[in-house]
């Protein structure tokens, strides 16, 4: 019966996959040219003349049924090494918004312009190129159609050039990006292009081509076109050497040992194999974070994600990890080079020899990706030394969809002991179906992973089907998952086992004619746990209202009331019940209602503010709980941001009431575009540490740095200290 259900929903999906294509607006011509550039933010070159721009932008923000009423022109030339675009931006006033000279700059809360570039017109994939008036640059990647906030990823670097000006009535950004920074298919006449602008001086976010509000403004369902006057060039020979030397000094307090200094280097390099396919190549590579993650409170029983930051894994990453669904992932590239060990019951770091990865696109509708790292053992834990491949291929179908596959291994290389707490191998293979329509108003995802281990245990597999429908008016969507027992992808992402899952939600959504709001809408959304043999498990519903001000501020409202079957004894504070010797809550039924809302203010100003409350039951007892940030912009030289988490749990008597505080103030100041200082301090009584974070970078060359690093920890509860860490790095690109 499943199967007869998942070919159901297949061929359900493929149909609705068949809609209209969207109505096309006249293209971006790009102009060949002989002269040179000079990239200075004037547009006083001939050339740019002789250009055809484009101009006429559609609102998106407050409204997105007209034009824009301050005007953006686009104008595009190339030579044969390198794109040209200059954008002219037209304004009110010359009173621009920048809060920052740092690169990759958050776009929403500045004024600023960015380009959308699509050289494969797959509608899954782009380029990102953006710039303030200060000339302060971003780049990034889109993957996955750009329908939610995690297929933006400003996290990849790369080397291009633009420079902005400021002139009466309007200010322009210029970009020069290099053939060799893109990839795409050699004779492409035309490429997917997009564009949008935000204005603080009219209250105004625009784009280039008609974007709905319902809609994220990065959407790729939403593009134009670029047309060449003659084929980009071949890019020819394109080979980069990325050396690296790191050098530290570190000391473990709690082991009482002395101070430790260590001398490392190590390389990457990135090979362009085609126009569309690259070959990453790393050498002892230093993964070490110079910038450490955002502690998170984690009341609940299962494993918190942290999203990836490393170089080597950014470029197509989704081709490698966005197989299956956020929780139910088969490869987590946080996994390569971390092993779970059972009897000590955490993770133990090994070491990487080196490791290549080959992906990018074949052609239109032909994507690949092979990975294989190589880690070193660890004779003191008894960890073996592990080979990691990661193999996938990915066909476009119809107008944005795709199907594809992936195979993923996790091999020992020696053969382990009989009573060894580490796998001989891992294996996964699965196929996933990605539905995108054309409009992106139906979307949806269909797949079905197989784990293979030594024990050849049944119930090692996982499946899901989803689908939503995205309108003007309403959203909706259905999913339904289900992972087995003994499904254990170990270089995946799957905190939980053993369940079917039902998801649903929806919403109407309302756009007034006056007042202050330009949009809100009531929804709801529900959760519903089954495990075999067992019936309903948990299970989560809740209705809300949210509300988009025209200041760019936000609103919300809900109400949820919670289930949750404990099967084992639980402390839901999480903290050391061997140290703290508190009641756990027993097995059984917990029910609870609790009330919760949000108000985010708005992000241009030099103040701002988000609060989240929270309050009701929970468990045997209530929760009490503040989160969100204070900002204050000292624009464009520095900025403090004070985030928090404090949570009240307030239980039965011998229960683990305790006040729960997580606090992270971070100050940046950026002395010039190239020159940074961040301090970041974290305080966190639920893990008892308190983090201080300082870091130096100074980009003396596009995507070359030098790193300064000073960290320590101690313990929340008595100040002691467990270690400390000071770390120089050195990196530098070069292109042969």
């Amino acid at each position: 019966m499943k199967k007869i259900t998942l070919i159901f929903v297949f061929a359900l999906l493929l149909m609705l996959d068949l809609t209209a294509q969207l109505l096309e607006r006249p293209p971006v011509v790009v102009r060949k040219t002989n002269a040179t550039i000079n990239i200075d933010g004037k547009l006083d070159e001939q050339a740019w003349f002789d250009a055809a721009p484009t101009s006429d932008f559609w609102l998106y923000f407050p409204t997105d049924s007209m034009l824009a009423n301050t005007k953006t022109e686009i104008y595009m030339l190339f030579d044969d090494k390198n794109l040209y675009v200059a954008a002219k931006c037209y304004s009110k006033e010359n009173n621009y918004v920048v809060p920052t000279l740092r690169r990759d700059y958050r776009a929403g809360n500045s004024d600023n312009v960015t380009l959308v570039i699509d050289p494969f017109n797959d509608r899954i994939n782009a380029f990102v190129f953006g710039m303030t008036p200060l000339g302060v640059q971003r780049e990034a990647l889109i993957s996955g159609g750009g329908q939610s906030t995690q297929d933006f990823s400003t996290a990849w670097d790369n080397k291009w050039y633009g420079e902005a000006g400021i002139h009466d009535g309007y200010w322009v950004a210029e970009f020069q990006i290099p053939f060799k920074t893109l990839r795409y298919n050699e004779g492409q006449m035309v490429w997917r292009f997009n564009s949008y602008r935000f204005d603080t001086q009219s209250n105004e976010t625009s784009t280039w081509m008609n974007i709905p509000r319902n809609q994220l403004v990065m959407n790729l369902a939403f593009m134009g076109e670029m047309q060449w006057e003659e084929a980009p060039p071949k890019p020819g020979a394109n080979v980069s050497i990325i050396p690296y030397a790191i050098g530290n000094s570190t000391r473990d307090f709690e082991k009482d040992t002395k101070a430790q200094s260590n001398f490392n280097f190590g390389g990457d390099a990135k090979v362009a194999v085609t126009s569309g396919i690259n070959l990453d190549l790393t050498f002892n590579p230093d993964f070490s974070q110079v910038e450490v993650d955002a502690q998170v409170t984690n009341l609940t029983r299962f494993e918190i994600f942290l999203p990836e930051q490393r170089q080597f894994f950014l470029e197509n990453s989704d081709l490698f990890g966005r197989f299956g669904a956020p929780d139910i992932n088969p490869f987590f590239s946080r996994r390569v080079g971390l092993s779970y060990d059972t009897t000590l019951q955490q993770n133990v770091p090994n070491p990487i020899y080196f490791g290549a990865r080959l992906s990018g696109k074949i052609d239109e509708n032909w994507r690949i990706g092979l990975l294989n790292m190589q880690t070193a053992s660890d004779v003191q834990n008894g960890l073996p030394s592990y080979n990691y491949t990661v193999a996938a291929v990915q066909r476009k179908i119809q107008a944005r969809s795709n199907i594809g596959a992936i195979v993923v291994n996790k091999e020992a290389f020696e053969k382990l002991p009989e009573k060894s707490t580490f796998s001989q191998f891992n294996r996964v293979v699965g196929v996933d179906y990605n539905l995108a329509s054309s409009d992106n108003s139906w979307t949806g995802k269909l797949f079905y992973h197989q784990a293979l281990t030594p024990e050849k245990l049944s119930q090692q597999n996982a499946y899901a089907a989803a689908l939503f429908r995205r309108k003007r008016s309403h959203e909706a969507s259905i999913i339904y998952d289900h992972v087995g027992e003994n499904f254990n992808p170990e270089v995946g992402f799957v905190p939980r086992k053993n369940f079917h899952r039902v998801i649903s939600s929806g919403a109407l959504l309302f756009y007034p004619n006056k007042g202050n709001f330009i949009q809100h809408g009531v929804g709801f959304e529900s959760s519903f746990f089954f495990q075999p043999e067992f019936g309903r498990t948990d299970h989560s519903i809740g209705i809300g209202w949210r509300g988009d001000l025209k200041d760019f501020s936000n609103v919300e409202a809900s109400i949820a009331n919670d289930y949750i079957h404990l099967f084992n004894t639980f402390n839901p504070t999480r903290v050391d019940t061997a140290v703290t010797k508190v009641r756990l809550l027993e097995p059984g039924d917990y029910y609870f209602t609790y009330l919760q809302g949000s108000y985010m203010s708005d992000r241009r100003k030099d103040f701002s503010v988000t609060l989240i409350p929270t309050v009701g039951q929970f468990f045997n007892g209530w929760r009490y709980a503040l989160r969100g940030n204070f900002n204050f912009n000292f624009r464009p030289r520095a900025s403090v941001q004070f985030n928090y988490n404090l949570n009240y749990i307030d239980l039965p008597k011998d229960y683990d009431s305790r006040l729960l505080v997580l606090v992270g103030p971070r100050v940046d100041v950026t002395f010039t575009k190239s020159i940074f200082l961040t301090t970041f301090f974290q305080y966190n009584n639920q893990i008892d540490n308190i983090n201080t974070n300082i870091r130096f970078q100074w980009r003396f060359k596009p995507v070359s740095d030098f790193f300064l690093v000073y960290t320590d920890n101690y313990y929340a509860s008595d100040l002691q200290t467990k270690s400390r860490a000071i770390v120089a790095k050195l990196t530098y690109w070069l292109n042969i």
